[in-house]
């Protein structure tokens, strides 16, 4: 990298001292001043270099289990090592104390109307029995003395009529008085007819009637009891679900280790989460990273995208520590594009760390991706070729001559491209051929060029 350096300074610096000497066009060139650079063979690196923040890849996430909106009364300091058990957010708890004592007050309210309720549901399923077993029985029984008197009755009532029947033929009763015993005995198969009749109304529908009054009580108080139950249930459960949150309002550390705040949007200048911000239900709070599982976010440009995939080396450096790392993840959809991000499309790529002490979340990072190698390849610098209409061209100095030669390029990374064909080991390429050779400029094409159709591909990064 620092023979790399120097030579793009010596570049920079031989092109305006040739600039200086040979006018764009027109004019007398003087060859020998032209800076020039020798075609060799050497081993290729293309990669790209972005810039990224050290994170882990194993985060346990401390949410916040209240529902609705809730102020952070204390959110312990971000980086801080903290012990199982500590204290690590504390939220404000007035407006559950508050929900706590009303769905109290309904829970006992419930529990109230449940005993009301079920007595009632009781005291229906023993009017059923009562009725069965004792009014209806007593009913029952009183019909059928009463039918047994009304059947003595007509007996007594047939006896005297046959008696007085038989008195009339000897002449000891009248007829008047057969007459009265024969109405007497009609009143007596009548009364018989009355009780037979009211005992069968009772049995058979009083008896139903009055079953299914007692048996719709019944059912009516076991759907108001079971109406209370669940109105019970539901009490106690908002209750129980007050108390959860209201425990749920003070977190505490599960285990030993580091704790850092999530980190902002990318539009955002500060995180959410400070004393008497408010969070929300399932909003992550607070971050417990895995230290021995470090990785790095980077954002890829659209441009470059293509050449990655999983399992590429990265040279990763942190405060000056160089970690060699492995591309583990290649987003497959760009992150969204804003004014935060100045409008350039990226694509995240995760590159993952092997086990290394001392690192810590939030510490900044350099990474190299090697998207090729290319081992003993001929090369040139890049700044030494044209695109012509006939693709692309550069310029040679041979024995006190400029000759031009077309060239056939392959891959390339900032500084050199690789030649396929075209030129030769120890030829002196001319550089910067735009600024020093008129021929150079009416050979050029002047196009807007896309990444893919240009070998260099680093001018938009």
């Amino acid at each position: 990298m620092k023979r790399f350096s120097l030579l793009l300074v010596l570049l920079i610096a031989g092109s305006f001292a040739v600039i200086k000497v040979l006018p764009k066009s027109g004019g007398d060139l003087s060859i020998e001043s032209l800076l020039t650079y020798p075609v060799e063979i050497q081993d290729l690196t293309v990669s790209i270099t972005e810039q990224g923040t050290l994170e882990s890849a194993n985060n346990t996430e401390i949410k916040c289990r209240v529902r609705g909106e809730n102020t952070v009364t204390f959110v312990i300091e971000s980086g801080k090592e903290v012990k199982a058990g500590d204290l690590l957010v504390q939220l404000e708890t007035l407006a559950i104390e508050e929900e706590i004592s009303e769905r109290t007050k309904f829970f006992y309210l419930a529990e109230s109307s449940v005993a009301r309720s079920g007595a009632d549901v009781q005291r229906a399923k023993i009017s059923i029995r009562e009725y069965e077993e004792g009014r209806f029985i007593t009913d029952l029984s009183s019909l059928k003395k009463e039918r047994a008197i009304a059947e003595a009755n007509l007996v007594n009532a047939t006896n005297r009529l046959n008696h007085f029947r038989m008195l009339e033929r000897s002449d000891y009763a009248s007829e008047r008085q057969v007459e009265e015993r024969l109405f007497a005995r009609e009143q007596a198969t009548l009364d018989v007819a009355l009780r037979n009749t009211r005992i069968a109304v009772l049995e058979d529908y009083t008896k139903k009637e009055e079953l299914i009054n007692l048996r719709g009580e019944l059912n009516a108080a076991e759907a108001t009891h079971e109406a209370n139950l669940e109105r019970a249930l539901a009490d106690k459960q908002r209750l129980d679900r007050a108390n959860e949150e209201l425990r749920q309002c003070t977190i505490l550390a599960e285990r030993d280790g580091l704790v850092i705040y999530p980190d902002s949007e990318q539009w955002k200048d500060t995180p959410e989460i400070e004393e008497g911000a408010t969070v929300r239900k399932d909003q992550t709070i607070l971050l417990m990273p895995d230290l021995k599982k470090m990785q790095i976010k980077v954002g890829i440009h659209e441009s470059m995208v293509d050449r990655m995939s999983e399992g590429m080396t990265a040279n990763v450096t942190l405060n000056q520590t160089s970690i060699t790392g492995n591309i583990t993840y290649v987003a497959s959809v760009a992150q969204p594009a804003g004014w935060w991000t100045g409008n350039v499309v990226k694509y995240d790529s995760v590159v993952s760390l092997p086990t290394t002490e001392n690192l810590r979340p939030g510490m900044s990072a350099e990474v190299e991706i090697i998207l090729a190698q290319y081992p003993q390849s001929l090369t040139l610098p890049t700044n030494a070729c044209v695109e012509t209409q006939d693709g692309f061209s550069c310029w040679i100095r041979d024995n006190g001559k400029i000759i031009r030669r077309d060239v056939e390029l392959g891959d390339s990374n900032e500084m050199f491209i690789i030649v396929k064909s075209g030129l030769q080991r120890g030829d002196e390429i001319i550089l910067d051929p735009l600024g020093v050779l008129p021929e150079a400029q009416r050979a050029a094409v002047a196009s807007d060029r896309s990444d893919d159709d240009s070998p260099f591909g680093y001018e938009d990064l």
